[in-house]
């Protein structure tokens, strides 16, 4: 399962975050200028998670960046609540571009739905996240962008061979990572 793992390593939700939230960021701004709002997007939606979920692992309380046992993953879904609303509101002073405060929003709220499904169910985060951002980059961009949920199939596929996720926890997080772009349909 070599391959599972180098898809699922490859397009975990940090590094699509950055590359995503990069592009809706330009695509909001119709220019370069939204680039850095699309990177604070990307720090506060990806990279403080991971950084958290790496200090929690050198303190011993995870074994691995993927927090199997869904009991532990409530202090992350705060974490992540707290950063993307942090950097929304950091966004909101600044003057950012509507797209990108929406699709922050729609992170938001994709995050609400992913914590208080975990309280009964084991649902993939990773799934929801990599197809939150496909459905962004259409709704901002163009729906070539449709074409690029081969990759969202990818990260559902290694999710379920490693034997982190069943297929319903990934189509269910697809699912709900597809429905965080509805607002955007709407600016």
């Amino acid at each position: 399962m070599r391959s599972a793992r180098v898809v699922t390593d490859v397009l975990q939700p940090r590094n699509v975050l950055v590359a995503g939230m990069t592009g809706i960021g330009a695509a909001a701004a119709r220019d370069w200028t939204g680039v850095p709002w699309g990177l604070l997007g990307a720090l506060c939606a990806g990279i403080v998670p991971a950084a958290y979920i790496q200090w929690e692992r050198g303190r011993g309380t995870w074994g691995d960046r993927h927090v199997v046992d869904r009991t532990q993953r409530a202090p992350i879904f705060f974490v992540i609540l707290g950063s993307l609303g942090l950097g929304t509101l950091v966004m909101l002073l600044g003057g950012a571009p509507t797209g990108i405060l929406v699709a922050m929003l729609g992170l938001w709220a994709t995050t609400i739905v992913l914590l208080a499904v975990n309280t009964a169910w084991k649902i993939s985060v990773d799934s929801a996240v990599a197809s939150a951002v496909v459905a962004m980059l259409a709704a901002t961009h163009t729906a070539w962008w449709l074409a690029a949920y081969v990759l969202v199939v990818g990260v559902c596929w290694s999710r379920v061979a490693l034997g982190y996720h069943s297929t319903a926890q990934t189509v269910a997080g697809a699912s709900l990572g597809a429905s965080s772009a509805a607002a955007l349909l709407l600016v």
